[in-house]
């Protein structure tokens, strides 16, 4: 498996012969994105990569496509591009192009063609905010991918997410070769202090839950409604015990790195 780290929460993934693009955000800095409530986020780094060096891509993978620091205005001239775009039900529908697959959590899809390994993508559980914000926040997913003559997943990508117990439950059920995790505990002035990703200390305990080789942080810096941010997260880390500090791999940006 190759990784090669863009920027917020895009990554390529180079598995099996397949080329995939985990939430393609490649709009330049300085600009303001509004969310939901009156809550908005500057983007405050590029990518490490630009979008025209980024090559084909066979997949593009959206934990979820209404908020811009998962598909900005770049990212999104890069979906029909893709043979495979998958990401939830309500994201496809939006999207309303042939090639959008939805999931739900535990649904999958089988990858097939010509010169790649197949490829089984799951759906995993996520909730981007606090108990009952779902109508607010809209729906979120993760991704397994496993190639098929594999026992267990290749890769596991949280997508945004807090920390609930059924992710939990989940990772301390999953034996996985590496897992994408997004962090930087996300707020906003006007929610006060309700959290909508993983802060370090949450991704200490989900690394500490899940049963994987290699733990990758991802999307925990480039923007301002990073609250824990990666000071944050490379504190909580920092105090780990040892076997989660051992499994945790910063990635270099713009390089690709071989797992």
């Amino acid at each position: 498996m190759r990784l090669t780290r863009i920027g917020g929460p895009t990554m390529l993934v180079e598995l099996g012969g397949w080329r995939i693009l985990v939430d393609p955000t490649f709009d330049p800095p300085g600009r303001r994105y509004a969310f939901a409530l009156g809550t908005s986020s500057t983007k405050t780094t590029g990518p490490f990569v630009t979008a025209a060096d980024i090559g084909p891509v066979d997949v593009i993978l959206l934990s979820h496509e209404h908020h811009a620091d998962n598909l900005d205005d770049a990212g999104r001239a890069l979906l029909p591009g893709a043979t495979h775009v998958i990401t939830t039900h309500s994201g496809a529908r939006r999207l309303g192009m042939v090639s959008a697959r939805g999931l739900q959590p535990d649904e999958s899809i089988l990858l097939e063609d010509e010169g790649k390994e197949a490829l089984r993508v799951l759906a995993t559980p996520g909730r981007h905010g606090p108990p009952l914000s779902r109508a607010i926040v809209g729906d979120v997913i993760g991704f397994t991918l496993r190639r098929q003559h594999r026992p267990h997943p290749d890769l596991w990508i949280t997508g945004d997410t807090v920390l609930t117990r059924k992710l939990l439950r989940v990772a301390g059920g999953m034996t996985v070769d590496v897992a994408i995790v997004n962090a930087g505990g996300v707020g906003f002035p006007a929610t006060g202090p309700l959290t909508y990703t993983m802060t370090g200390r949450d991704v200490v305990r989900f690394v500490e839950a899940l049963r994987a080789g290699v733990a990758v942080p991802a999307h925990y810096n480039g923007w301002s409604h990073f609250r824990d941010g990666e000071e944050g997260l490379r504190r909580a880390i920092d105090m780990a015990p040892t076997a989660v500090r051992e499994r945790v791999r910063w990635l270099p940006d713009g390089v690709a790195v071989d797992l």
